[in-house]
């Protein structure tokens, strides 16, 4: 089973761009998401004719510049991070990539302080990659964000195995499990997850 999770996760290549911005990313302790999960996101989006998304958790533009890739040429990526210094290499990403300007707007604060400033049903697809603490509120704001048929996709779902192993009873990992929980007993969702990365967790709103 391990041989079978490295062999999908080294089985996508990245272009220059990409690889730059793992270089930045490293230098600024921003844990980017693996190509596996970015190819899945650029998947999602492509499927959704997603025109407008949004992020929680820009790093260093490795997830944003996935997205990208599948959203529609007039879509735009609202993505959110509380580091500036983040963000700054997200542009510099974007720049590179030459992504046009208005294709992205990226917010700097605090992502539960600002999703409530968000429209109601008005997105294609919310991305999640931020801290496992917030896990739960994040679902209950991202869904309110989604439109009939959109799709709420949630990394770190497995925490590096804490999460099915029920000895561990650390706040993150409770956490992790309570926003599984609100999304399994959602009955306007429906759930998957997918063992990439550090777990994919993936619900489309019927």
């Amino acid at each position: 089973m391990e041989r079978n999770l490295t062999y999908v996760e080294e089985s996508v290549v990245e272009d220059e761009v990409l690889l730059d911005a793992r270089e930045r990313a490293t230098e600024l302790g921003a844990a980017p998401v693996p190509a596996s999960v970015g190819a899945l996101l650029s998947m999602y989006a492509q499927m959704l004719g997603a025109r407008a998304v949004v992020e929680i958790g820009t790093g260093a533009g490795i997830s944003g510049l996935w997205l990208l890739d599948g959203m529609r040429e007039d879509g735009t990526l609202t993505t959110i991070d509380s580091e500036p210094e983040h963000q700054r290499a997200a542009k510099e990403a974007f720049r590179t990539a030459e992504i046009a300007p208005a294709r992205t707007r990226l917010i700097n604060g605090r992502a539960l302080d600002v999703l409530p400033r968000l429209a109601d049903g008005a997105y294609d697809l919310v991305f999640v990659d931020a801290s496992p603490m917030e896990h739960p509120h994040y679902v209950e704001q991202g869904v309110r964000l989604l439109r009939e048929g959109g799709a709420f996709i949630l990394h770190n779902a497995l925490l590096g195995g804490r999460v099915p192993d029920q000895a561990q009873r650390d706040p993150a990992t409770q956490a992790v499990r309570a926003a599984t929980r609100a999304i399994a007993e959602n009955p306007e969702l429906t759930s998957v997850l997918i063992p990439i990365g550090d777990g994919l967790l993936c619900a489309s709103r019927g």
